[in-house]
């Protein structure tokens, strides 16, 4: 039964991944024919306001969850970037649009945190990682399906199809409503602790235990922990890795079509490279967590940037087109995961008793990135700098290459290896 909640939250990150992509897939239609005056300049500024939008859904999911509960926060999330994605098919300006690129990226933000929290309680005894990473897949095979639906539906329909494509979730609403259990933890933090035990004995897992909420100034001092002593530099070298691998990954998601035919590729080889991208991205997050465990997620972090931002730039060169396929690939597979283990660096480093609150604001902070990256990508193409894209995402993994290095080597105190399932749990 555990299959169940697994694969309706695999479904709805699908559909997370779809709704996150399609705009980056359809990009090159909507500027080639300046749809509602979009240039490259206001693309960018679109782009971020979907990422400031998952910011806003990512912060406010926890403590949302805790009130109504994780099933139907899932609901509302999903309802909520189906009609967003309406907004923007039927928008006939770039406000209206991009209001509903923000209202999108609130649900797609609420959304990816409480399908993680979800599957971890219904997932068997020691295979809480596996379960997580078999859910985080779904995101980049959404991903591989925005770039069919700019393929198969823009080129006869026009730009306000793929939209329309992902009002399509709306239909799945129902059926997650009827189906998908509440959350376990959600349960006992309620008391409603037979309900709980009927749901855990009929799916064969195990009761969480019920965790001690922590007063708002406990939580304060976690994150004042985060500063005291020699940690304050630590915990700044975490964030600004987070940061940069962000703003790497959003960037790159949002004008990969793009960039890649300003260097002379046709659209359908474009889209292409947006399978490709996201193929290595599962490739790379089934991979991730083992190289990890046998070399050090600090070690694999920072290797990971440093090839992810070579791949980065040899995109900038106009290659042999079986060539450029292998390189978008493995860029893919360490792009993605190289962010990951900047989470599994912090949770193995940190503390006990203040994991959770690093943990949580390296990935905070990391979304400021996520914001600034699709702007960065826009700017440059405003500027006719075009060239210089590429470059400029390669130079954010060097630097998180840099910061997550330094950061292993200053020596943070250390936990068991046996943590670093936990940082997963947080990725993007």
């Amino acid at each position: 039964m555990t299959a169940l909640a697994l694969g309706l939250c695999w479904l709805a990150v699908l559909f997370d991944g779809l709704d996150m992509f399609v705009y980056g897939s359809v990009l090159p239609h909507m500027l080639a024919e300046k749809a509602l005056g979009i240039t490259p300049d206001r693309a960018g500024d679109l782009g971020s306001y979907a990422t400031f939008g998952m910011l806003v859904g990512a912060l406010a999911a926890g403590t949302v969850a805790d009130r109504v509960g994780r099933k139907k926060l899932m609901v509302v999330c999903v309802t909520l970037f189906s009609l967003a994605s309406a907004l923007c098919a039927v928008s006939g300006s770039v406000a209206v649009f991009g209001l509903g690129r923000t209202l999108a990226g609130v649900g797609l933000g609420g959304l990816l945190p409480t399908a993680i929290s979800m599957v971890s309680d219904y997932a068997p005894r020691g295979r809480a990682a596996l379960v997580i990473g078999l859910l985080m897949t779904a995101h980049h095979a959404g991903g591989i399906l925005s770039a069919y639906v700019a393929l198969w539906v823009v080129e006869p329909l026009g730009w306000r199809a793929a939209f329309w494509v992902c009002v399509a979730p709306l239909l799945f609403v129902p059926v997650l409503a009827k189906f998908l259990p509440e959350s376990l933890s959600f349960l006992v933090a309620k008391g409603r602790t037979e309900e709980a035990r009927a749901l855990a004995g009929r799916f064969e897992v195990d009761l969480p235990a019920v965790e001690e909420k922590k007063a708002a100034g406990d939580r304060w001092n976690a994150l004042a922990g985060l500063f005291r002593g020699g940690e304050w530099s630590q915990t700044l070298l975490y964030w600004l890795a987070s940061f940069g691998g962000l703003l790497l990954v959003y960037g790159v998601a949002t004008w990969l079509p793009t960039l890649m035919r300003g260097e002379g590729y046709e659209l359908g080889s474009a889209l292409t490279f947006v399978v490709l991208f996201n193929l290595g991205g599962i490739v790379g997050m089934l991979i991730a967590g083992r190289a990890a465990d046998r070399f050090g997620a600090p070690r694999i972090s920072s290797l990971w940037f440093a090839l992810t931002a070579a791949g980065v730039f040899l995109l900038s060169v106009h290659m042999p087109l079986g060539v450029t396929f292998a390189v978008v690939f493995l860029t893919g597979v360490f792009l993605n995961s190289a962010q990951v283990m900047i989470y599994a660096t912090v949770s193995i480093r940190s503390a006990p008793d203040s994991r959770a609150t690093a943990v949580g604001w390296t990935s905070g902070m990391g979304r400021f990135g996520a914001v600034f990256g699709p702007w960065l990508g826009g700017q440059l193409l405003a500027a006719g700098n075009g060239d210089w894209g590429f470059t400029a995402f390669a130079i954010a993994g060097l630097s998180s290459m840099v910061f997550i290095g330094v950061a292993a080597l200053r020596g943070a105190r250390r936990t068991s290896p046996s943590d670093t399932p936990q940082g997963l749990a947080t990725a993007h």
